[in-house]
């Protein structure tokens, strides 16, 4: 009678403490160079050295430039410098920027086999959920739980409620991951998973790629959820295996047939469960300066806070669809993988970017960039006028050179459009990727259900 979460937590849990509060170990910590700096200077202050350096792996993400110039910001070389001295000091994997192992923390470490199933990953970042797609216990912590887990490799934490979402249903044209996503948040709001780990099963997820796994757990924590999970299956084990650090040989065959009883009980009862059809999805776009508010990308603005309307410049009873956007970003770590590109190139095959538009194309890694170029992505990519760069968290967030202008509408496949997530004053426009493509040609917010080679319907 146990869930995914109840078989993770007990098999990590080293001493249960009073009031609730367990010591958890954790298999992996992630550090990237905005949130650690002060945990390390903590350890010195203290004299203390890393317990399991060979658990803790460093990748600089949110600063680093993703063009041929290098960073400008003093701040953002500081920071990056910063994280390589302490990698190198406390004896720490580092890849640095530049280099065939950099990208997005959340795209790098399932990639290269770092993040498996089973494991507890950390990592002071709230989209460290996006490891839970491998069947992972994984969630972002403060900088002070960073010292923490340094120092002892492990995590004080009272265990999280339990949340199952079954996504019924087959999606339909145009629909992904990251709409599906936004559907769940406008139905249940940027609460409703608060104080939970949130289990997602059912035959849309069954039927789900590991891009789209990831982008489902990655957007969990815009629910407020602690955590996010999905049972690994054999979709999960194509994707890990040959990876570079995944177990090898008879070692891998001992860790699938482990893998494989990661699953939720037939009988584990959950504190909260839903059911979402997944049929009845159409892509979708946000308007407002929370993920939850969004509509169809054919809908209208319903009842909103004026605060949120003023910001972005709209009114309640408007439809998005036709409004011209001067900017849009693909890529980041809900979006950035290769799939991802692919049904972005679907979209613009055959057409042109539209003059009006910057458009920003972001792969979340250096493999993910190789894997474009190899595939013909990118080469469809750049005929149609765009241009591919290097990766990094890019324009997701407002840390690096690449920033949205006050006023201007930005199609972002990212995660958070809060005010002045992108730019002071930016205006950022949640979207999947067939959505972004399509305002990238059209030059205006579009339904990519309308775009045929050619035109527009």
């Amino acid at each position: 009678m146990k869930t995914l979460l109840d078989k993770i937590w007990e098999k990590h849990l080293v001493k249960q403490l009073e009031g609730g509060t367990g010591q958890i170990y954790a298999d992996r910590l992630y550090c990237h160079e905005v949130t650690t700096p002060q945990a390390f200077e903590g350890l010195r202050k203290r004299n203390l050295r890393c317990f399991r350096p060979g658990k803790i792996v460093c990748i600089p993400d949110h600063n680093i430039s993703t063009t041929e110039k290098d960073m400008t910001d003093p701040v953002s070389i500081m920071q990056v410098d910063t994280l390589e001295a302490n990698a190198k000091e406390f004896g720490l994997k580092y890849f640095a920027p530049g280099t065939d192992d950099n990208g997005i923390i959340h795209v790098v470490g399932p990639e290269k086999g770092l993040s498996l199933p089973g494991m507890t990953i950390l990592c002071g970042d709230s989209h460290t959920t996006t490891h839970g797609a491998v069947g992972a216990l994984s969630f972002g912590i403060g900088t002070s739980e960073v010292e923490m887990v340094l120092a002892s490799q492990c995590i004080l934490l009272k265990k999280p409620l339990r949340m199952c979402i079954i996504l019924k249903g087959k999606p339909g044209p145009m629909v992904t991951a990251k709409d599906i996503s936004l559907a769940l948040l406008q139905k249940y709001s940027t609460t409703g998973a608060t104080g939970y780990f949130v289990e997602y099963a059912g035959e849309a997820i069954d039927s789900m790629s590991m891009a789209g796994r990831f982008t489902i757990c990655n957007m969990s924590v815009e629910m407020g959820a602690r955590g996010a999970m999905i049972a690994p299956d054999e979709i999960t084990f194509d994707y890990l295996k040959n990876s570079e650090y995944a177990p090898k040989g008879k070692e891998w065959d001992a860790a699938v047939e482990e893998w494989k009883q990661l699953r939720t009980d037939d009988d584990a009862v959950f504190d909260k469960k839903y059911v979402f059809d997944v049929s009845e999805v159409t892509p979708r776009i946000s308007y407002g300066t929370t993920p939850a508010m969004n509509i169809p990308v054919n809908g209208t603005i319903g009842k909103t806070p004026l605060k949120s309307l003023e910001y972005m410049g709209f009114e309640e009873g408007m439809s998005l669809e036709g409004l011209p956007i001067q900017y849009v970003f693909m890529g980041s770590c809900t979006n950035g993988r290769t799939e991802d590109f692919r049904e972005f190139a679907q979209l613009v095959k055959g057409h042109h970017k539209h003059p009006s538009v910057t458009a920003w194309l972001v792969p979340g890694s250096w493999k993910v960039r190789r894997e474009l170029y190899e595939q013909g992505i990118a080469q469809t990519i750049e005929e149609a006028g765009f241009e591919i760069r290097k990766p990094g968290c890019s324009a997701c967030l407002a840390m690096n050179d690449d920033k949205v202008p006050a006023q201007r509408y930005c199609v972002s496949t990212s995660n958070r459009n809060f005010e002045g997530r992108q730019g002071k004053g930016a205006r950022t426009l949640l979207a999947s990727p067939y959505v972004a493509a399509a305002a990238a040609i059209t030059g205006c917010v579009t339904d990519p259900r309308k775009i045929k080679k050619g035109g527009v319907l």
